[in-house]
């Protein structure tokens, strides 16, 4: 059986305790990262899907509204043109 050697089993230590620095550096720097997209968009003046689609449902309605107060319209000047020419 071997002994095992002090020198090795230090560095092995050393690039053990490396290794779960660096990789919580790196979360560090995601979450860094995360929280600075997270600011930035946050000064954006931007809406929630949920909040478009309720302003698309309701600029659908307008628009067919819209259409069916044309067609009234356009009747009633039919109407009235066809009075006038009597």
């Amino acid at each position: 059986m071997q002994s095992e050697n002090p020198l090795l089993a230090d560095i092995s230590k050393l690039l053990n305790s490396a290794a779960g620095t660096v990789a919580g550096m790196g979360r560090e720097a995601r979450d860094a990262v995360r929280e600075r997209v997270k600011e930035g968009v946050g000064g954006l003046d931007l809406v929630s899907r949920e909040e478009f689609d309720t302003v698309k449902l309701m600029a659908a309605k307008a628009r067919e509204e819209n259409e069916a107060l044309k067609a009234r319209i356009d009747a009633l000047e039919a109407a009235l043109n066809a009075k006038v020419k009597k």
